[in-house]
């Protein structure tokens, strides 16, 4: 059984979807938690729900695209539990725009939140992880596949997942770095995608369903766990076969 007590994890993008999935199963399985999100009224609500006692969820509303206020939020986190154990980022846009029809500023916006952010987050994460400690990225099937009308969210997620071996590199032995790249996931952020595409993306998927947060927050899990302390590097594919059909 995957234990976490004793454990900090800080947790990006932890107001819904994934992030909140992944929070309330480390919190669940014994883990002190570091919540940020750009909503902080959402980030407190969550840690009500988890925390009652107010004494193992920190949160902290976080823009990941600026990278003072992530230096200072991963230091007052550290300085609060005495030391961060995981990174789990999260965050992340997806917006839908042709690139024909994407302004220098739009594709600047995406990249600045999913590439510029990765890279902040986990240059200030690094300081404060103890040893054996782990580092998990989001990446995407888009990163393999393309997806039309995606082309900026795939270009990024594609340098993620490059980003996630250089850093394993870097980072061993004393941390390991991993991505989950998920397929179709049933989230506020594909909910659109579905109502446009849901038969389409149904029919290429040999699993012939949806994954749920709560399905790719246990791919998290296990990668953060010491089951995966041999593992790092790797981007785990997480989308129901639809990337061998």
């Amino acid at each position: 059984m995957i234990s976490f007590e004793g454990q900090v994890a800080v947790i990006t993008g932890a107001g819904n979807g994934i992030g909140l999935a992944t929070a309330r199963l480390m919190a669940a399985h014994g883990a002190r938690l570091v919540l940020t999100d750009i909503d902080n009224a959402r980030l407190e609500a969550i840690a009500a729900e988890l925390d009652p006692s107010g004494q193992r969820v920190y949160t902290h509303a976080l823009d990941v695209s600026v990278s003072h206020d992530c230096e200072r939020v991963f230091e007052s986190a550290a300085k609060h539990f005495g030391g961060l154990d995981h990174l789990v980022h999260c965050a992340g846009i997806y917006p839908e725009q042709l690139v024909k029809d994407t302004s220098d500023e739009a594709w600047r916006t995406l990249m600045r939140v999913n590439l510029d952010g990765t890279f902040y987050v986990c240059r200030a994460a690094q300081r404060h992880l103890r040893h054996n400690g782990s580092i998990v990225l989001l990446t995407s099937l888009a990163a393999q596949r393309g997806s039309y009308a995606h082309a900026a969210y795939s270009a990024s997620k594609g340098a993620v997942q490059s980003f996630t071996r250089s850093l394993a590199l870097e980072l061993a032995p004393q941390i390991r770095v991993n991505a989950v790249a998920p397929g179709i996931i049933a989230t506020s952020m594909t909910h659109d995608l579905i109502g446009q595409k849901g038969a389409q993306l149904l029919e290429s998927t040999p699993l012939r369903r949806f994954g749920t947060a709560e399905e790719i927050a246990g791919s998290i899990a296990f990668l953060c766990s010491p089951l995966a302390g041999f593992v790092t590097g790797e981007v785990m594919q997480v989308n129901g076969g639809i990337y061998i059909a």
